[in-house]
């Protein structure tokens, strides 16, 4: 029997290789002699590094993780790594630099935070003289437009190589469907703060529409990242993809699953919004094409809502794994997650 798990990071809780490690200790237990196989997934947002680290040694493909002095979203002095491919092509995570994990939640305001340290980390890749930059989007706290990453930059735009954004976001900058209105409360924003954002936003579009001669801001995914997709498609003529299907691609799913018995992936929590591009949708798409007859998709996850609707869209089954009784808070610690997890083994068919 062989099985691919390839569950998505569960946000708060568990990365994607842990998600995925303890799924298989509880198929091992059902099933000792099967032949398991764990793939870190991501869409673009945390975790893009790691997964695409492991897709590059499942290849057998030789990298670098560069590490860069840069700063968090208040200015302060962080290190954050990205990958160097023999290639030329530099693998960027941005949550890495203005990812939500790295402040408290009283720290959270995008009214005050920048994305200068992005910036700071391109300059670092720019001086290696790369070819290619993939950019992970997603899990950021920032809702600047990218202004504070411009800000940043020392290296002549003109000069940058080819970028690639990995994003399923695919809004404009501002407007009803923006940024601002769209993520900003999620990232701290209050209510009264979001005018001010999406305004700050448009003028910045109108400001380098009139000095380029051309205008991004409308373009799907432009508000990726709290804009910063505007910034890389505007200053650097960045081309935005789909993060899963990127990911999949490097990671050769499509053959890794030909040959498959059961496919297992997941994500926090699993709704009717899973099946709008989300990364176990994208996964699910793919088992239909590629996965045996006989194969099977089960999606997991540690909240299930509208499991009809998921079962009825393509996944074989849709397991809760928190208990129906246990507090979220309970649900979402580390050892606990991963026990729910191992347990859930139990109840695939």
């Amino acid at each position: 029997m062989k099985v691919v798990i390839a569950i998505d990071s569960m946000k708060g809780s568990l990365t994607s290789s842990e998600a995925n490690a303890a799924m298989k200790c509880g198929l091992l237990e059902r099933w000792p002699e099967a032949e398991i196989i764990q793939v870190t997934v991501s869409d673009g947002g945390e975790g893009f590094l790691d997964a695409y680290a492991d897709a590059m040694r499942l290849k057998g493909c030789h990298f670098e993780r560069i590490s860069c002095k840069c700063c968090d979203p208040l200015m302060r002095p962080i290190s954050a790594e990205y990958l160097l491919l023999p290639d030329g092509t530099a693998v960027v995570e941005v949550a890495k630099v203005v990812g939500m994990a790295l402040l408290k939640e009283s720290e959270r305001n995008p009214m005050t935070i920048s994305s200068y340290g992005v910036g700071l980390l391109l300059n670092d890749i720019l001086q290696r003289g790369c070819s290619h930059i993939i950019i992970g989007m997603g899990g950021t706290v920032t809702s600047d437009a990218g202004i504070g990453m411009t800000k940043a930059l020392t290296k002549d735009i003109a000069a940058m190589p080819k970028v690639t954004i990995a994003t399923d976001v695919d809004n404009p900058l501002y407007g009803p469907n923006g940024a601002a209105y769209v993520f900003a409360r999620q990232k701290g924003a209050r209510e009264e703060d979001l005018p001010l954002l999406d305004r700050q936003a448009r003028e910045f579009a109108e400001q380098n529409a009139k000095n380029m001669g051309f205008d991004y801001s409308e373009c799907a995914g432009a508000g990726a990242a709290g804009g910063l997709g505007y910034a890389f498609m505007q200053l650097f003529g960045a081309k935005r993809v789909s993060g899963a299907q990127l990911l999949l691609d490097e990671l050769q799913f499509d053959n890794l699953i030909s040959d498959a018995d059961l496919v297992i992936t997941g994500e926090g929590h699993a709704d009717r919004q899973t099946l709008m591009g989300k990364l176990p949708q994208v996964i699910m798409q793919r088992c239909k094409q590629h996965l045996p007859s006989h194969g099977r998709c089960i999606l997991i996850a540690g909240r299930v809502s509208d499991s009809k609707h998921l079962i009825d869209a393509g996944f074989s089954q849709a397991i809760q794994v928190t208990p129906d009784d246990m507090p979220l808070e309970e649900a979402m610690q580390k050892d606990v997650a991963k026990r729910n997890i191992t347990a859930a083994a139990d109840e695939i068919r």
